[in-house]
């Protein structure tokens, strides 16, 4: 990690928040909205990952929710599209959906069918990697309708969760870790 890219992590990490027992006990959620709030360091983390992006990238995908966020300035910085992958009955038209299992339940997420041309060159964006469930089904869901997924980029891994495990030989960037 560069001088620049340790500075940066130094001071997003004091803007990310530990919540205690939320959303349910035993669990600590890392809040990140002081960091959002923060455009300075908003926008350094935006201009991170922009940086290491990989070439010709012709697509972000953000994650629901706060990968839309990140995602979605990510885009615009690079000259690519955007799309949003959501939760399961979000999305008003025809999707593709994919379903993976949590710590505690399972869910699906949706795409729209029409929106990953076949051989775009894809980016994954969001805030943490946790268990690594639907940062690989995500991945499923973009390859199944034809898309190539270059790279993803998270704010954070909680490395505890193993969640990297279920990404073999991506090509992943972290800006922190816990």
């Amino acid at each position: 990690m560069t001088a620049v890219s340790q500075d940066l992590a130094g001071r997003a990490a004091g803007l990310v928040h530990d919540v205690p027992d939320y959303p349910q006990p035993g669990v600590v959620f890392k809040d990140i909205t002081p960091l959002l709030a923060d455009g300075a360091v908003f926008g350094e983390l935006v201009h991170h990952m922009v940086e290491r992006a990989p070439e010709g990238i012709d697509l972000v995908v953000g994650m629901e929710a706060r990968g839309f966020i990140l995602g979605a300035p990510v885009a615009v910085a690079l000259g690519a599209g955007f799309v949003p992958v959501r939760k399961a009955g979000k999305l008003p038209r025809e999707t593709l959906s994919g379903s993976y299992d949590l710590e505690y339940g399972s869910a699906v997420i949706e795409i729209h069918s029409d929106t990953i041309r076949p051989g775009a060159r894809i980016l994954v964006v969001d805030d943490v990697l946790a268990t690594g469930g639907t940062a690989a089904a995500t991945v499923a869901l973009l390859e199944e309708a034809g898309g190539v997924v270059a790279g993803m980029a998270f704010l954070m891994e909680l490395t505890f969760l193993a969640g990297r495990a279920r990404l073999p030989g991506r090509a992943l960037d972290v800006l922190l870790s816990y």
